[in-house]
């Protein structure tokens, strides 16, 4: 009596580890795959998004500075930082936690429209790989030191064509070069491509 049983076991174990593999490769799996796996890049991502408009008031900032008294810059540039860190504790949880809501609408739409089973599961074991895994490992690294090497190789050339921009600027605006930093610049969310911000800018 055993015999059939046993049988009849084996028959359900194997359609079990059939239909299991089948069900994980369903294109909405796969789809929920590849965007659980960018989801390092998204949150690098939001995180430039948030971090590029205080960038950009910070270099304002350094310029200004040289118009406040010696004895008060340390303090005025300790008062800075404290501003800079509490806008970046605020800004980067906030835009890093919509982008990862928004990811699966956004990304799994393209990808949804654009591949079929057979190409998700390439762009799978693409990610997975490895080699590409150590590859984006390194890629931030190697692109920062292209980033200083050309700001190092080219600022001789562009320092005076940016001094020539902001005389212009000021020329413009009525002011002296030293306060045309303090002019009106493009609004941080200028720096946010079309729907990514979905209205969270950093500004808030």
């Amino acid at each position: 009596m055993n015999t059939p049983f046993r049988s009849v076991a084996a028959v359900f174990l194997l359609l079990s580890l059939y239909a299991a593999p089948a069900l994980a490769q369903s294109k909405k799996e796969l789809i929920n795959r590849i965007v659980l796996l960018q989801q390092p890049g998204v949150e690098a991502m939001a995180r430039g998004l948030a971090e590029q408009p205080a960038v950009q008031l910070s270099m304002q900032a350094r310029q200004l500075i040289q118009n406040v008294p010696a004895d008060k810059r340390d303090a005025v540039v300790k008062a800075l930082d404290t501003e800079l860190k509490k806008y970046a504790d605020e800004a980067v949880p906030l835009l890093r936690d919509r982008a990862i809501k928004l990811a699966p609408s956004v990304i799994g739409a393209e990808l949804e429209s654009n591949f079929n089973e057979d190409e998700l599961k390439q762009l799978i074991a693409w990610f997975e790989s490895p080699v590409i895994k150590r590859f984006q490992q390194l890629a931030p690294g190697i692109q920062r030191n292209l980033s200083d090497k050309l700001v190092n190789e080219t600022r001789a050339q562009i320092e005076p064509k940016l001094s020539a921009l902001e005389a212009a600027m000021a020329k413009q605006l009525g002011v002296t070069p030293a306060s045309a930093a303090g002019a009106p610049g493009p609004a941080p969310a200028a720096a946010m491509p079309g729907n990514r911000g979905s209205g969270d800018s950093p500004r808030k």
